[in-house]
C-alpha cells in the first residue's frame, strides 16, 4: 500500500518501523536485510520462523526477540501501531 493511502495510526506504525526496524528488515522490497523482509508478513499463513502469523505472535517477537532478533522495547500503543503498519505491507 502506498504511504499517501496509510491513516493515521499506520502512519505512525511506519515511523516506528522505520527508527526500530528498518536497519534489519525490509518494508518495501522483498530482498532480505539482515532479517527477513517484513513485505507481505501477514499475508503468509506462517512467519518466518514458522510461528503463525497472527498479531499475537508478532506482539511476542517484536517484545521478546526471536534468534538473532533482538527484543525491542515499545510500549502498547506503538506496538499496536506498528502491527497496524505490517498489516500494510
Amino acid at each position: 500500500m502506498p504511504l499517501s493511502q496509510l491513516n493515521a495510526q499506520q502512519m505512525r506504525g511506519h515511523a516506528i518501523f522505520q527508527a526500530s526496524c528498518s536497519q534489519c528488515h525490509d518494508d518495501r522490497d522483498s530482498d532480505a536485510l539482515h532479517g527477513p523482509s517484513m513485505l507481505g508478513v501477514f499475508k503468509q499463513q506462517y512467519l518466518p520462523s514458522g510461528a503463525p502469523a497472527n498479531d499475537d505472535r508478532v506482539r511476542v517477537v517484536i517484545l521478546e526477540g526471536h534468534g538473532m532478533m533482538p527484543a525491542i522495547n515499545l510500549d502498547s500503543q506503538d506496538t499496536q501501531d506498528l502491527i497496524a503498519y505490517l498489516h500494510t505491507l
